[in-house]
């Protein structure tokens, strides 16, 4: 089978967990608005039919994700711009229908990834994924080249952590693609909680190297959606905005790191 050609030099994170409620909708859309206060240029890709982060940002573009992959229409007729710097693909239902294109033909799953690979003129494609395991997160995998996993601070949410990592290792297999998993984000954070407590703590001994600060318990962060914007245009002082700031920072600063090592490699290289 050919290998998987992940292109360019832009940052393409999946926002992947296959058990559902962890928060990844939370997290896709206020990493991506929140990067692109950083002065980065983001898109926003919805790839769930149930359209989570659509409702959340509210697409007004004429079309959408689906048409952007079955289609000829140009992305710039399927994007929401909601910043200076932001732009969202958008999907309802009817990217249900891929699950049914790539199980008649596989090929089409190869085709779509291609599709997502070829958007240019971003720092970061952020990708909302669909909980359910299937075509649509073989997608996502093949689409991007870093994934981030939010994970509840619960047994059941470290227990689909861990699925969620054996999935990704089997579609890197098949597909000889190399979909690294660059943080484990623990969500749904309430420190008073035993449970919560005695989870974190297991976390971090298993994922100790790639694990982030938690993302706290926060009323303000499940009324965000209900308003159409993200965190730091609701409530920009609230816990929930410091503590997505802070992963904000992180992934920023992994790029730093990973530009310098770059460096390092190339000087040693030439002497």
């Amino acid at each position: 089978m050919q290998k998987h050609d992940k292109g360019g030099k832009m940052r393409k994170i999946s926002i992947i967990n296959q058990k559902g409620g962890v928060g990844k909708t939370t997290t896709a859309v206020n990493l991506a608005a929140g990067l692109s206060r950083k002065e980065k240029k983001v898109l926003l890709v919805d790839l769930d039919p149930q359209g989570n982060a659509t409702f959340s940002l509210q697409s007004k573009a004429t079309y959408d994700l689906y048409d952007f992959l079955t289609t000829g229409v140009d992305i710039k007729e399927c994007v929401t711009k909601l910043g200076k710097n932001l732009e969202l693909l958008g999907s309802k239902e009817s990217l249900a229908e891929i699950e049914k294109d790539i199980a008649n033909d596989e090929n089409s799953l190869m085709t779509f990834a291609e599709k997502l690979n070829k958007i240019e003129g971003y720092d970061f494609m952020i990708v909302d994924c669909s909980p359910m395991v299937g075509s649509l997160s073989s997608l996502a995998i093949l689409a991007t080249n870093e994934a981030l996993v939010p994970t509840s601070t619960d047994v059941l949410g470290l227990r689909g952590t861990s699925n969620t990592l054996k999935m990704i290792e089997r579609t890197n297999s098949k597909y000889e693609h190399n979909l690294k998993v660059t943080k484990i984000v623990p969500t749904l954070h309430d420190g008073r909680n035993k449970v919560c407590r005695n989870t974190l703590e297991i976390m971090n001994n298993i994922y100790y190297d790639i694990i982030s600060e938690p993302i706290r318990v926060n009323t303000r962060l499940r009324e965000a959606p209900e308003k159409h914007k993200s965190i730091f245009k609701y409530a920009r002082s609230s816990r929930g905005a410091q503590d997505y700031w802070k992963l904000v920072m992180n992934v920023l600063n992994d790029e730093k790191h990973q530009n310098k090592i770059t460096k390092e490699s190339s000087v040693a290289a030439h002497t």
